[in-house]
Parts: C-alpha cells; sequence; structure tokens
C-alpha cells in the first residue's frame, strides 16, 4: 500500500506539473489519476492531519471564505491543505492532498481547508469525516446538475448524518441553511447580519426560501438583505432566525467594507455586501480554531481574493477586477458590487454553456441586469459561446450591448478605447482561461505598476 501511496503522490505531482506547463490548470486530472492508482489515498492522508479538517460548502461564497480561513489559519503559524484553485469535486480534493505530500507520500499538515462541491459531499465524506462544516448558503444554480433546490439539501443533509459529530458553522441570515443544519442533529454555530443596512436596496429578485420548510407556511421577513437572506420567522410553528453567535454590526460599505465583531473592527479592500458573509463565516470558523481577532485582522489587510473572486489586475493604466457570476443570486451581488463603484466604468459578461456551467442558461432572465441602466455605466460588452443569448438579454432590459464573442479581443477593446475602470463577470468554464488572458497581459504590459486594493 506505500508503494500505491508514493506511487500515486509522485503521478499527481507530474501532473499537474506538466499542465501547469501547458498553460493549463490540471488538478482535476491529478486527482482522478491519483484515486485510480490508490483509492485509499485520500482516506489515508487526511488521517495525517494533526488538528481539525474543516469543509466549506454552499451555493455562492465557497472559494473566498476557504481562502480566507486557510490564510487566517496560516498567520498564526499554521500549516494548511487547502484546495486554493476551487477544484471541489472528489478528483479536485483528493489533488489538494496528494499535491501538497511531501515525496515521501506524507502529509505535514495541522489542519486542512476544504472547499466542497454540494453534491459532492455524498462521496467526499466517505474518506474522512471533517470536524466542522462551514454552510454558505443555499440558492437555485445550474439545473443540469442540481436541479431544484430541495435535491442540495438532501445530499447535505446525508452528508451530515455521515458525520453526526461535525459541528457545523451555519449562516443563520438564510432559512434554508439553517433548517437543514438544526434538523441535521449536529451541533451548530451560527453567524449573521442581524440588522438591516442601508447599503443593501430590496430588490425584486427570485426568493428561494418564501416557505417555510418546516411546515409550509409562507416565511414572514422584517427585512432582507439579497434573495432570501434576511430576518424571517415563521407565523405559523415559529420557525425563526436564531440569534447568531457572531454578529456582524455597524457595516460600512463607503470603502470597501468594514463592520465590527466580537468589539473588533474588520476591514477589507473589495467591494460587495455579499463580501460582509464571507469575511464573517471565515472569522467564525477561525475563532472556532483558536486564532486570536488581532491576527485575523492582520491577514484581512494583506488578503488579496485571487482565482477570479473580485481578483485585480493593472494592465495598460486599466484597473481591472475579474469576478465570478454563476447564478441569479450571485450575479445580481455581482451588479451590487459593480455599482457601489461611484465612478465611470466599462463592463464586460461572459456566459459559457459547457457542461459544468450547466447546458441551460435560463437563468439568465432572473438577473436584475436593468440595474446596469446607470450614467456611470459606460458600456457594456457580452462575450463567451452564448454571447448571443447574453446580447438578446440586454436587449429585453433596453440596455445596448457591444458583441465581442473571443474574451481577449474583447478585453484588448476596451483596453484601448475604454475609460481605464474595467469589470469582467464571467461563469464558471470562463474563469480560468479569463484569469489566464488577464495574468498574461498584465505580465507583459511590463510597468510594474502596483495593483490597486
Amino acid at each position: 500500500m506505500r508503494v500505491r501511496r508514493l506511487l500515486s503522490v509522485w503521478t499527481a505531482k507530474l501532473i499537474s506539473t506538466a499542465c501547469r506547463m501547458a498553460g493549463k490548470q490540471g488538478v482535476t486530472l491529478a486527482g482522478k489519476v491519483a484515486l485510480r492508482i490508490d483509492p485509499a489515498i485520500l482516506r489515508d492522508l487526511s488521517a495525517q492531519v494533526r488538528k481539525e479538517i474543516f469543509v466549506v460548502c454552499g451555493t455562492n461564497g465557497k472559494t473566498t471564505t476557504n481562502n480566507l480561513l486557510c490564510a487566517a489559519l496560516e498567520a498564526e503559524g499554521g500549516k494548511v491543505v487547502c484546495n486554493h484553485t476551487g477544484s471541489n469535486m472528489l478528483p479536485g480534493v483528493a489533488a489538494a492532498f496528494a499535491l501538497a505530500a511531501r515525496l515521501n507520500g506524507r502529509i505535514d499538515a495541522d489542519y486542512a481547508c476544504i472547499e466542497i462541491d454540494e453534491a459532492s459531499t455524498v462521496r467526499v465524506f466517505p474518506h474522512f469525516k471533517p470536524d466542522y462544516m462551514v454552510l454558505t448558503n443555499l440558492f437555485r444554480d445550474q439545473l443540469d446538475r442540481y436541479g431544484e433546490i430541495d435535491i442540495t439539501m438532501e445530499l447535505l443533509d446525508r452528508a451530515m448524518k455521515m458525520a453526526p459529530e461535525m459541528k457545523v458553522i451555519v449562516n443563520a441570515d438564510d432559512a434554508l441553511s439553517w433548517y437543514l443544519a438544526s434538523e441535521s442533529g449536529n451541533p451548530c454555530v451560527t453567524y449573521g447580519v442581524p440588522e438591516k443596512t442601508a447599503d443593501t436596496p430590496s430588490l425584486n429578485e427570485i426568493r428561494e426560501g418564501r416557505f417555510c420548510k418546516r411546515c409550509g407556511e409562507r416565511l414572514d421577513y422584517e427585512f432582507y438583505h439579497y434573495s432570501q437572506i434576511g430576518k424571517y420567522r415563521c407565523p405559523n410553528c415559529g420557525f425563526s432566525r436564531p440569534e447568531a453567535d457572531f454578529k456582524a454590526s455597524g457595516i460600512d460599505m463607503g470603502n470597501g467594507i468594514s463592520f465590527t465583531v466580537e468589539g473588533h473592527r474588520l476591514r477589507v479592500g473589495y467591494r460587495g455586501f455579499y463580501n460582509v458573509y464571507n469575511v464573517l463565516a471565515a472569522y467564525s470558523a477561525a475563532r472556532l480554531a483558536g486564532v486570536r481577532p488581532r491576527s485575523f485582522d492582520r491577514m484581512l489587510a494583506d488578503f488579496n481574493p485571487q482565482n477570479g473572486r473580485m481578483e485585480k489586475f493593472v494592465i495598460e493604466g486599466t484597473e481591472i477586477v475579474l469576478n465570478l457570476a454563476k447564478n441569479p443570486a450571485g450575479f445580481n451581488q455581482n451588479i451590487s458590487a459593480v455599482l457601489e463603484d461611484g465612478r465611470e466604468k466599462d463592463i464586460i459578461i461572459v456566459i459559457n454553456d459547457n457542461a459544468q456551467d450547466g447546458l441551460d442558461i435560463s437563468w439568465l432572465w432572473d438577473v436584475d441586469f436593468d440595474r446596469l441602466r446607470e450614467e456611470s455605466v459606460r458600456s457594456i460588452t457580452v462575450s463567451g459561446i452564448r454571447c448571443q443569448d447574453m446580447r438578446l438579454r440586454m436587449k429585453y432590459v433596453d440596455i445596448p450591448s457591444e458583441l465581442i464573442q473571443d474574451v481577449e479581443t474583447a478585453i484588448k477593446a476596451r483596453l484601448k478605447d475604454g475609460c481605464g475602470n474595467l469589470y469582467v463577470l464571467v461563469n464558471y468554464t470562463a474563469l480560468y482561461s479569463t484569469r489566464g488572458i488577464l495574468a498574461r497581459l498584465e505580465k507583459a504590459d511590463g510597468k510594474g505598476l502596483k495593483k490597486s486594493r
């Protein structure tokens, strides 16, 4: 068995290196081959983690929350296994451990921070039982793969029952997530935003959690933060938002994001109200692992989102923000983040329909694109495989757009004639390739311009 493990680790590392040299990610392939050579590799390597294993699940915010938690644990001197790239199905999880292993086939890690696709939890949990699950939110996502939310909730419920001692760190403001966690029998810790924030206007959004999962009655909401996230109560059975263990208060969205939790003021330099939840979720998990608030705050000061989550580039004097937008709730929050920037801006929207995106792109009609009819939005360019569909969607809200199907051509066009402030919003399979284009163009620019934070 040791020979198989060594061969599995060495082969995974070789595949990963070769793929990177070829300009491809290669993590999934490395994990598939590692599991084929040694089906027990994930069980054996995860058992070597000295302290806690955290998994992060939920529709939106997994990668940012997971990377924040990893950075917080590292700031305290911990050695952490983490799937930073967001490869979150079984092969990606296996690759995270195999690529972190030394050439002797052993892991030197205090913690593991592992993002897991919700539907993949039931495939991963037979290999190891996490100590903590961070549950960010539950929204409708990729109908081809997940179907309706009830299917996702059923899979997560099965996974939680596989690890009955696992503590669930759950978003109290999401009625669906809280119902799932509270009914699971697992111990729970909650986080949330207990007060209405003036900077989060009520939108005409799809509200997935309108009816009580316990009795079926329509929930009463005192307020919404966005989508179904807010303060809720069932008038029939009394199911309601719990008092959160970790509460964000005094939220200021004026220049980045700042808020207070446990008497400590936390600040980040990027936009989007949804990032309050990402930071708060990571903070809650980090505190349970013993991370000091001061260390977490120092980590935030140095943290720069990567892998296309509010990631910043500077090319030919143009400031560029790349962000993932793959479902209605996420896209609406992306639009809010873009509009928080009061400066003139250009926007590129890239929509693909590959298998990992979901072939059904009807979700575009549930996004409030009419909000982009703002004077500060100088231009909108649609790109990607389904750029014609995106242009039609913009036409229906009477917003002109330019169609440039090739993403690199679209970016170069806005570098040439844009206003110097560019947002690139992409769905899943466009993310890695678009990030590669931006990184290459930034490197070729070679001016050493410091990225704004």
